[in-house]
C-alpha cells in the first residue's frame, strides 16, 4: 500500500501545542497520580473504565470518587459490564448512594427489551481520568489489584499511563460525553475553558484519537500507519495483544526492508494465551524482513505503546488487534515531541534489558501440529 493513499492524508493535523505531559510507568506511578488528582477535584470527575475491579486499589479509587461527590464535585463514572463482570455490584450502589453519577456500557441483559446479542462483542475499552477539564489521563493500566505492585498484594504488571495537562484534555471529554449520552448518562456540567491569559502548561504538541463504532472509526490505525511510512529512522512498538491485519504486518515490513530499526516488545507471558499463539504465526514472517521481535520476560506485559524516530509517541488502550481495529471503544493520546520522545525510548530500552530477543525458528523445534495450531488461530483472530 502506498504511503499517498487516503488513509494517510491527515493524521497530522490537529495537533495542539501548550501541553505538560508526564509517562507514568506501571501502577506503581499511575494509581497514586490518578488519586491524587480525583482527591484535588474540585468542579467535575469523569472515570470510563473497561475494568473497575472491587479489590484494594478499586475499593481506594470507589472511596476517592465518593469523597469528591460528598464535597459536591460532579462525578460520573462509564464502566462497561463485560469488562467489569466480576466486581461486586455494591460497590457501585454505595457509588451512587454517596452522589456519584454510575452508568454501565452495554449490559449484559437478555431480559431486556433492547438486549441486541450481536452488539454483545461491542465494549468500551477506553480507560481515562478527567479531572476539572484541565488534567487527563489514559493508558493501558485498569482499576485491578493485577496492576497493584506486588509489595501491595497485586501482581505488578507491566503498563503505562499518561498524564496530560493542556487544552487537548477537551478531547478527552468530548470523547467521554459521546458514549455518556448515548448510554443514557445525566446532562453533565460544560466546564468553561480556561481563560487565554491563562498560561499554556508546557511546550509539547498533543493529540487525541478516539475510536467510536462509526464515526471515527480507524483513527488511530491511521496514526500508527502514517508515521511507520513515513519513518526513516526507529519504529519501536509495544503491545501486549499484537495480532496486526495485512495492512499493519505489510507497512512494518516495509519499514524494516528499506532500514528502519524496526522492534516490536510483546508479552513472553500472556493472560491470554490463544491470542499469544496468534501472534506467534506471524515471527517468521516479520524476522525474515528485518523486524526485530522481543519477549518481556516479567509479569504479564499490558502496554500499548509505540515512539516512532524519536519524535512521535502514542500511549493509549489500542492493541494491535482485530478487536480493537472492529469492535472496541478505544482512546489513544499521541505527542509530537522529542523530549518525551527520548522519554519513551529509554522506557522502551529499560524493558528490553527484561526481555529476550526472538530468533529465527528452525522448523525442526515447532511441530507441524504446534504451527497449525499458530496458523489457524491467526487465520481466526477476528473471534479471538
Amino acid at each position: 500500500m502506498a504511503p499517498n493513499r487516503p488513509l494517510f492524508h491527515r493524521p497530522d493535523r490537529h495537533y495542539v501545542a501548550g501541553h505538560r505531559v508526564t509517562l507514568l510507568k506501571n501502577g506503581r506511578e499511575a494509581y497514586p497520580a490518578m488519586l491524587s488528582a480525583i482527591n484535588a477535584a474540585r468542579r467535575q470527575v469523569l472515570l470510563e473504565m473497561y475494568w473497575f475491579d472491587s479489590g484494594r486499589i478499586g475499593r481506594r479509587i470507589a472511596l476517592a470518587l465518593a469523597a469528591a461527590a460528598r464535597r459536591g464535585v460532579e462525578v460520573a463514572l462509564l464502566y462497561d459490564s463485560l469488562g467489569s463482570v466480576e466486581a461486586e455490584g455494591e460497590m457501585f450502589a454505595a457509588l451512587r448512594a454517596a452522589g456519584v453519577h454510575v452508568v454501565e456500557f452495554n449490559p449484559i441483559a437478555p431480559w431486556r427489551e433492547r438486549f441486541n446479542l450481536e452488539k454483545l462483542s461491542r465494549r468500551d475499552h477506553r480507560k481515562i481520568l478527567v479531572v476539572d477539564g484541565q488534567v487527563g489521563f489514559t493508558g493501558g493500566i485498569n482499576i485491578s489489584d493485577l496492576w497493584l505492585p506486588e509489595e501491595e498484594g497485586g501482581e505488578g504488571w507491566r503498563d503505562d499511563m499518561v498524564r496530560v495537562e493542556g487544552p487537548a484534555v477537551g478531547g478527552f471529554v468530548e470523547i467521554f460525553r459521546r458514549t455518556w449520552r448515548r448510554e443514557g448518562g445525566h446532562r453533565l456540567k460544560q466546564l468553561a475553558p480556561a481563560p487565554k491569559d491563562v498560561p499554556m502548561a508546557g511546550a509539547q504538541s498533543v493529540r487525541v484519537l478516539g475510536e467510536a463504532f462509526a464515526r471515527h472509526r480507524r483513527e488511530i490505525v491511521r496514526a500508527y500507519l502514517f508515521h511507520i511510512y513515513k519513518a526513516t529512522e526507529r519504529v519501536w512498538i509495544a503491545n501486549s495483544y499484537f495480532v496486526p491485519d495485512g495492512v499493519v504486518l505489510r507497512a512494518l515490513v516495509r519499514a524494516a526492508r528499506r532500514g528502519v530499526d524496526v522492534r516490536v516488545l510483546v508479552p513472553g507471558r500472556s493472560d491470554v494465551l490463544v491470542v499469544q499463539l496468534a501472534s506467534r504465526a506471524i515471527y517468521d514472517k516479520l524476522l525474515a524482513a528485518g523486524v526485530r521481535l522481543f519477549e518481556w520476560q516479567g509479569n504479564v506485559l499490558h502496554s500499548k505503546t509505540a515512539v516512532i524516530d524519536g519524535n512521535w509517541s502514542t500511549i493509549g488502550t489500542f492493541n494491535l488487534d482485530y478487536r480493537s481495529l472492529r469492535s472496541n471503544l478505544e482512546v489513544n493520546v499521541t505527542i509530537l515531541d522529542a523530549r518525551f520522545g527520548a522519554v519513551m525510548e529509554q522506557s522502551y530500552l529499560s524493558d528490553l534489558e527484561n526481555s529476550i530477543e526472538v530468533a529465527p525458528r528452525a522448523k525442526t523445534l515447532v511441530t507441524l501440529p504446534g504451527r497449525m495450531l499458530e496458523n489457524t488461530l491467526y487465520r481466526f483472530r477476528k473471534l479471538l
